[in-house]
């Protein structure tokens, strides 16, 4: 028999599904609202770098870009139009090392932080997941030391946890006792700095520049892959949310309050969005208030709080008593945890209940959560301390997705201390929102339900979810969610401890629990059922635990034993009382469990009055015969007019086997640094996944039957890999039987790719292979800058199912000058045993490429990114040289391979040595190059301008407006964008002003206009400080176009003009006193046929226009003296009377 625990640190961590894996938050379940009228600005979006454009200024090492913005929303212009394989983020690890993605997620490089060039890195796709691993960091994972998903890019890269770390890595670091030491070196980590000490947790929470972040790692963490001395434990500072997605007498309230409970003494914390304490129902209920949250102050603007606390303590004062709280005699803690949009960070939460603990809180509500994981987290850390070291009764929702099954149930309310709180209507039927169990580590949560449909409470005026909803009655409002119904329990058991002063959270819990209401669901489902406040204080008669948990009884059940727990029942009350006993079970498909599977070791016992009695209950898992999974079951004392409800539940174990690995280095002997994972792809493994360690070379785990992929690294050294590193790889591993296998570096080839130039260098190295089973696809492969000292090999027989194809992509340069960028691989039926491939000149075409820039000192590169059929395309990085410059790129041609070039501009470094993004460009979707041939490519020259392709343009969706577009597309088309130093935008309605904002039409912004038909007229413009570009400093645009609602996102029938300028050199100067012959292009409704007028106009100074005649989509016009620039404009309209006009300021200039 195996008890399931959670722990904080454990050698094998199995993630039974991706809800394991989301610790930071979901979407908020109620959409954030538009304002009725103008436009929405989205803030706080992060620029390529991982850094705020508000924070530009901030930056170490920028000179002279003070006040430059950049775009608001990257990703849309990168993932727009067709374009191929896009960088949209640089997301920092806690290492320092900064992963490139694109706008779906997917890894596409890898920049080292200083002095971490030679550390070898592991990339795992897993359940939508993508992992990317150093190998210093491997060990304290998989030992429970450091917080998986400081490495999980995917969750990095959500939106909202971007948002959370804009300042830098928000981190909580753990210590062991008062570890002075350790303290000193992580606050002189660079500038880090402690946001706040987490006392309960011997924590502290801190703020690390991306700067510093290679600093802070190496504070943390010791050479030989451990934490420091004195170090505990490292996490993600992660985002929770708000949990929200007839109901006070449902549990019984009035008849408490008839006893004259109303909570009186009692205090509640509610630790959420904050309180309007100027509602009439909360008025004079607040006894003190507190912000923990990134907003400016404890005013409930997202309107959840509100709702939240006149639940469990409102007066009902407004609405003369009809929508009464639960306790309106109990006084509130106003802890503002969560910001005006509905997330908080996990350190602020912490600090919120410590708080609380200060202030006296009774009772905590946490009406909020994110996804669990299979260790203890600080929030559950904290709710278990706090509730053992205080006695406070922690009221958790359960979370909102219990549409997606069981083992759904959130952070914190997966905490064992918890009372976890799901949902219910107001007919008792369980809400399908709401999150089930069991538990990752196997236990019986939610513990109960209270009503969270359809609840009627306070509303916070002008709120989020006031503006969303609206008011009805006035001053109230009507919302679902596990939220809802917490409070209803929070506020219960207020009335419970007013009745019982000296009652801590165990009596409160087990009180609540005992009297809950069952209905027709599991335990996993419902917990012990509904709470009944009327029957809880009456409730004389106890039970602990307060659910009986069996753990797992291992596969195969034939010798199984019957297994034994005591359930001990006190008796608070004055008189014995004999109660009999029930005892009703569950299998795992919902019908009644075999006879016997669960039993009692007695039919009844007598209580005696203030004293405990204790019963057996048994569970025979022998019965369940071919049924496996989890069992569960209720056991019911009735006796004295009392009734005591107890859920229980075991697992019963599906067919598994111990597995054994153990990892041999090149020198014979176990291997101490060791990368290695087990991801389940069939059979009842699909799902699982494993990443076991241990210092001695050898690990020993539990698995269910079926099909695995097996992947091991062996490493000599951490921190340089090409002091030999070994990749061993199964992708076909069937457990069916004990399993016992040895990885033996040994057993390893060399990898050798070269190319033809033997004066080039190596720059990068990205091997993978991808195993696709039915609709699944699993990836795993690693980032190295060289393949020297990479060897690999093949175990096990030859791929029989699915399909396996393997990769090898790399880089070399040579200068300044020239970049070699091959890919090869394909489809295989086994992986290589060691990789020999050399590139020979007629395998490879050129492309010469033209990178330009019109500013001094900048630098810039263009990035090969490779696509392999049947790949889901190969990392790269950048090589920055001086610009503008040249320089030629040798791509391979051979095996299918299509590529997709990027070019980026830089401005100043970082401290740790990264170049800072300013200006992105693409040349669009992947193609192949044909071997023998070469290509020519410019990137960045003048002129710039507005571009209208494929879904590119301004749009409308429903009710709203909205630009999508590049504004500076280069003079070669190519789609991209550049940071900006001011930006107006403006609409006019039917000739009237309608609204006025920041928006650069880059798609994060966006008008909320009425729905009938009308005239508008969208102008913006924005500007390039010179430090950034000269060319086209300035660019102006307008539309006009009539429009009313849309059934969908549809294009609005808007053009522009494209000037073509191939006369320029790369800084975007013609020499002085020629002429250029300038291309005009109509992109959008007024182009061909549909064009109605064109006038173009050209000017010296910005003022003086004159109009040029265009002659087949040309006109020729004289370049001014050096320094001077030539400004362009163009006045569009089609025939349906729609117009554009755009105005580019210094196109281009004289030299």
């Amino acid at each position: 028999m195996r008890r399931h625990v959670k722990r904080a640190c454990t050698a094998t961590i199995a993630m039974a599904s991706a809800v394991a894996l989301a610790a930071g938050t979901t979407g908020p379940a109620s959409a954030i609202s538009e304002r009725p009228t103008g436009m929405t600005d989205a803030t706080g979006m992060t620029d390529v770098t991982g850094t705020t454009v508000a924070d530009l200024t901030g930056i170490k090492g920028i000179k002279g870009l003070t006040g430059i913005k950049g775009l608001k929303n990257l990703d849309d212009l990168r993932g727009g139009g067709g374009a191929g394989l896009r960088a949209s983020h640089r997301i920092t690890l806690v290492t320092g090392d900064r992963v490139l993605v694109d706008a779906e997620g997917r890894v596409l490089g890898l920049e080292r932080a200083k002095g971490r060039a030679g550390v070898p890195v592991q990339l795992r796709e897993v359940d939508g997941h993508t992992y990317v691993l150093p190998a210093d960091a491997a060990r304290l994972i998989s030992t429970g030391r450091v917080d998986q998903r400081l490495f999980d890019v995917t969750e990095l890269n959500r939106s909202v946890t971007r948002t959370s770390q804009k300042q830098g890595l928000k981190l909580i670091v753990g210590y062991s006792g008062t570890a002075a030491g350790a303290r000193a070196d992580v606050r002189d980590a660079g500038d880090t700095r402690v946001r706040r000490t987490l006392r309960t947790l011997n924590a502290d929470a801190v703020l690390t520049p991306r700067d510093d972040a290679a600093a802070l790692w190496k504070a943390l963490t010791d050479a030989d892959g451990t934490t420091a001395t004195g170090v505990a434990n490292l996490w993600l500072d992660g985002v929770r949310e708000v949990s929200l997605d007839t109901s006070v007498q449902q549990i019984g309230a009035p008849k408490a309050w008839k006893a004259g409970l109303d909570g009186k003494g009692v205090t509640i914390a509610v630790l959420d969005t904050g309180i309007d304490a100027t509602h009439p129902d909360l008025k004079g209920q607040v006894a003190a208030a507190k912000n923990f949250s990134t907003s400016p102050d404890t005013t409930d603007k997202y309107g959840h709080g509100t709702h939240v606390a006149s639940i469990a303590a409102g007066t009902g004062a407004r609405s003369k008593g009809r929508f009464k709280g639960v306790a309106p005699g109990a006084e509130l803690l106003n802890g503002k945890v969560l910001s005006d949009e509905g997330y908080g960070d996990d350190s602020g939460i912490i600090a919120g209940m410590e708080w609380a603990a200060e202030q006296g809180a009774d009772v905590v509500n946490l009406s909020l959560g994110g996804g669990d994981t299979p260790e203890v987290d600080p929030m559950e850390a904290e709710i278990n301390k706090l509730s053992a070291e205080k006695g406070i009764l922690f009221a958790v929702a359960a979370g909102n997705e219990g549409e997606g099954g069981g083992q759904t149930v959130g952070s914190p309310g997966s905490a064992a201390a918890a009372l976890t709180v799901g949902a219910v209507d107001d007919k008792d039927r369980l809400a399908s929102f709401s999150s089930r169990g069991p538990g990752l580590d196997g236990q019986i949560k939610p513990d109960v339900t209270a009503p969270g449909v359809a609840v009627t409470a306070a509303a916070a005026p002008g709120s989020v979810i006031e503006r969303e909803v609206g008011q009805k009655p006035k001053g109230y409002l009507t919302i679902s969610g596990t939220s809802m119904a917490t409070p209803h329990v929070a506020g219960a058991a207020a009335l419970l401890k007013q009745q019982h002063p000296k009652w801590t959270y165990r009596e409160l819990k087990a009180a609540l629990v005992a009297s809950a209401k069952g209905g027709r669901y599991t335990p996993f489902e419902q917990g012990s059922g509904r709470i009944r406040v009327d029957k809880a204080v009456k409730q004389t008669v106890v039970a602990a635990p307060v659910s009986v948990d069996f753990g797992v009884q291992e596969w195969p059940h034939t010798d199984d034993k019957p297994v034994t727990r005591k359930l001990t029942y006190k008796n608070l009350g004055s008189k014995a009382v004999t109660l009999g006993l029930s005892v009703t079970g569950t299998n795992p498909k919902g019908k009644p469990a075999p006879a016997g599977f669960f039993k009692l070791g007695a039919k009844k016992v007598t209580v005696p009055a203030g004293g405990k009695a204790t019963v057996k209950v048994i569970v025979d898992t022998r019965l369940g015969g071919g049924l496996d999974g989890a069992y569960s079951a209720y056991v019911t004392a009735v006796g004295g007019g009392r009734s005591v409800r107890t859920a229980a539940a075991v697992r019963r174990e599906a067919e598994a086997y111990d597995v054994t690995l153990r990892m041999v280095g090149r020198d014979g002997e176990p291997a101490v640094h060791h990368m290695l994972d087990l991801t389940g792809v069939s059979g009842l493994a699909e799902g699982a996944w494993f990443t076991p360690y241990d210092k001695d070379g050898t690990v020993e785990l539990r698995v269910p039957e079926g099909t695995y992929i097996l992947n091991a690294g062996i490493v000599v050294d951490p921190r340089d890999h090409s002091k030999g590193t070994a990749w061993l790889s199964r992708p076909t591993l069937t457990v069916d039987r004990k399993t016992s296998l040895t990885l033996d570096a040994r057993k390893t080839k060399p990898v050798d790719l070269t190319v033809p130039d033997p004066a080039a260098e190596p720059a990068f190295a990205a091997p993978d292979f991808t195993l696709r089973v039915g609709g699944s696809g699993y990836t795993f492969g690693w980032l190295l800058d060289t393949y020297e000292g990479f060897r690999t090999a093949h175990l096990g027989p030859r791929l029989t199912g699915g399909r396996l194809s393997q990769n090898w992509a790399g880089q070399w340069t040579k200068g300044d000058s020239a970049q070699y960028a091959v890919a090869t691989g394909g489809k295989v039926d086994r992986l290589a045993t060691g990789f020999t491939k050399r590139w020979k000149k007629g395998d490879l075409a050129t492309v010469k490429t033209g990178l330009g820039s019109s500013a001094a000192g900048k630098k810039g590169a263009v990035i090969p990114w490779a696509w392999l059929p049947g790949s889901p395309g190969s990392p790269a990085v950048a090589v920055p040289q001086p610009l503008p410059g040249r320089r030629t790129l040798y791509l391979s041609a051979t095996d299918g391979v299509r590529w997709s070039l990027d070019f980026e501009q830089y401005g100043a470094e970082d401290e740790q040595g990264f170049p800072i993004l300013d200006a992105y460009y693409t040349a669009g979707d992947s193609r192949t190059y044909k071997a023998g041939k070469t290509y020519a490519q410019t990137f960045n020259v003048g002129v710039f301008g507005p571009r209208l392709t494929g879904f590119y343009g301004i749009r409308r969706d429903g009710n709203h407006l909205y630009g999508l577009l590049p504004m500076f597309a280069d003079g070669q088309g190519h789609d991209g964008a550049s940071f900006y130093e001011k930006v107006t935008t403006t609409l006019y309605r039917d000739g009237k002003k309608f609204a006025s904002g920041e928006d650069a039409l880059d798609g994060s912004g966006r008008f909320t206009v009425p729905a009938d038909l009308a005239r508008y007229r969208l102008t913006t413009s924005l500007s390039r400080a010179a430090e950034l570009a000269t060319a086209s400093s300035r660019i102006d645009a307008s539309w006009t176009f009539t429009s009313k609602k849309t059934a969908n996102d549809t294009e609005l029938p808007v053009s522009t003009v494209r000037f073509g300028a191939p006369f320029l050199g790369l800084d975007s100067t013609a020499p002085a006193g020629t002429k250029g012959t300038v291309r005009v292009t109509v992109q959008g409704a007024a182009a061909g046929k549909n064009l109605k007028s064109l006038a173009v106009y050209v000017s010296g100074d910005g003022k003086k226009w004159t109009e040029v005649a265009v002659r087949n989509g040309t006109f020729t016009y004289g370049t001014p003296a050096a320094g001077k620039s030539v400004s362009l404009r163009a006045e569009v309209s089609d025939k349906k009377g729609n117009t554009s006009t755009v105005t580019i300021h210094d196109a281009y200039f004289g030299t």
